[in-house]
């Protein structure tokens, strides 16, 4: 019995960290819909509040509440993948263990 095969895990990890680094540089293609549109207007509505020489303060506020939902999202999605891992990891190790102690011997 060899390694778990936890391949498309790993990847599955690794392009979810590159998205969370691309939403705290706040890029915009790891977005989804919805939260491309929060943002979106978030952004417009303080956009015409500047223009109209008024505070952008509540537009600045809903701006960073989006920003910080889509991280607490994409980390709540690193944590489940990495449980996931170590569950297939255990239950391999407790595989091989059980098919070691399983001898004649």
């Amino acid at each position: 019995m060899g390694k778990p095969d936890t391949r498309r895990l790993d990847r599955e990890i690794q392009q979810t960290t590159r998205k969370l680094e691309a939403v705290r540089n706040e890029e915009m293609w790891p977005l989804t819909g919805r939260e491309r549109r929060a943002v979106l207007t978030a952004m417009a509505g303080g956009s015409v509040k500047v223009v109209r020489g008024k505070s952008p303060g509540r537009a600045e506020r809903k701006l960073e509440t989006a920003w910080n939902a889509v991280q607490t999202r994409l980390n709540a999605e690193i944590t489940a993948l990495q449980s996931e891992r170590q569950r297939i990891v255990n239950e391999a190790a407790a595989a091989k263990a059980a098919k070691k102690s399983s001898g004649w011997w």
